[in-house]
């Protein structure tokens, strides 16, 4: 998992920039995928509150990722200044606000409406990287939109007509927003951070800033049944080891953009672990839906390195 520092990107423009990816970024995505698309259907099986699965599941990550930071990637700490962790700590912020927002939406509306607009982060990530000056293909838009409609059509057949409903909508929505600030934050942080390093921080503020929300809000962190424990240290291994953590390990070479468009595959994953594990039976509507995002992926990943936006000369 140690990276050459020759591989980090360092000019900034680059941290929202669309780079295609190679045969190990495709795989290690791939895997990603798995792991965050269990991510849903098993916190809607957990009993106990939201903040405390993501305060468990982020600080777990952060102390099984430490042996490798001091066994594989020491090194990479050599000669790091505190400043240089900012954007980690921003990125973690934006992590636990993601999770806050996004988590409860799993308890208001269907897995698959929550998860189908939690993944439109790639439109803000889309929109962040326009307004910083990079100029992204025009093949880039419409897998984004062909992506988008997608899951929106997804969204759009599972979503119960109620104020829950509607609700629960929003905050997938908003959880999808602080998502693109977690991965555009995270981009930047991983120019000179390795994976586990960065990881370690991000996770470590996610789960600092869970437990005080925890604490101001009265929810225990403690005390759960041992199937919720189990469930908990399932929703750890699957979608925080193997989904964020590779997904982490690609962003400083595939870059936002691309993670993000990537994670659109958890919707059509997201729907089938929930057909098995809480037996939810997607509509038939919902099926174009899921090759639309499969599609739309596909387009973007096809697409080459884009360009910064040039002035012209006078």
């Amino acid at each position: 998992m140690t990276e050459p520092s020759a591989t980090l990107q360092r000019d900034p423009s680059q941290a929202w920039a669309v780079h295609r990816p190679g045969g190990r970024d495709v795989a290690l995505m791939a895997v990603a995928v798995v792991g965050v698309s269990f991510s849903g259907p098993l916190t809607a099986l957990v009993a106990t509150s939201f903040l405390a699965i993501a305060f468990w599941r982020n600080a777990a990550g952060a102390v099984l990722l430490l042996p490798v930071l001091l066994l594989r990637e020491r090194a990479t700490l050599t000669g790091l200044r505190p400043r240089q962790l900012t954007s980690s700590l921003v990125a973690g912020l934006f992590l636990a606000a993601h999770f806050a927002a996004w988590l409860p939406s799993l308890s208001m509306t269907t897995v698959a409406a929550s998860t189908a607009l939690v993944t439109t982060t790639p439109i803000w990530t889309a929109l962040a990287a326009r307004v910083s000056g990079v100029h992204l293909p025009r093949q880039v838009w419409w897998g984004l939109a062909l992506a988008v409609f997608g899951a929106a059509l997804i969204a759009g057949v599972d979503v119960a007509v109620s104020w829950r409903a509607l609700a629960g909508d929003a905050l997938a929505l908003l959880g999808a927003i602080c998502a693109g600030g977690y991965m555009l934050a995270g981009a930047r942080a991983r120019e000179r951070l390795s994976t586990s390093a960065y990881s370690i921080v991000c996770y470590s503020t996610c789960a600092v800033a869970l437990a005080v929300a925890a604490v101001v809000a009265d929810v225990p962190l403690t005390g759960f049944s041992a199937r919720d424990w189990w469930l908990i240290a399932a929703i750890t291994f699957c979608a925080q080891l193997l989904g964020h953590t590779l997904l982490n390990l690609v962003l400083s070479t595939v870059g936002p953009t691309v993670v993000g468009l990537a994670i659109l595959l958890e919707v059509p994953g997201a729907l089938l672990v929930a057909l098995v594990l809480l037996d939810q039976v997607p509509p038939l509507l919902a099926v174009p839906g899921m090759v639309a995002v499969v599609l739309g992926v596909a387009l973007v990943i096809r697409a080459g390195r884009p360009t910064p936006v040039t002035e012209p000369v006078t």
